[in-house]
């Protein structure tokens, strides 16, 4: 299972916001839903939010076993 756990502290250390990634990037709402639900994400979404916050793919998702 892959986790994004990893994701909002990437956020915060970066100090960009959910509402941010809403008005300035164009996330919509769902798809921080399903972020927050460790829920499918495209690998489009993956790389934008690499771009983002300029960080590695590591940093905001993780897998584990179940």
């Amino acid at each position: 299972m892959i986790i994004y756990e990893k994701l909002w502290q990437t956020m915060k250390k970066t100090g960009i916001s959910q509402y941010q990634l809403i008005k300035k990037y164009g996330f919509s709402t769902g798809q921080l839903d399903r972020l927050r639900k460790n829920g499918n994400i495209n690998t489009y979404t993956l790389n934008e939010l690499c771009k983002i916050l300029d960080c590695r793919l590591e940093d905001i998702a993780e897998y584990i076993e179940e």
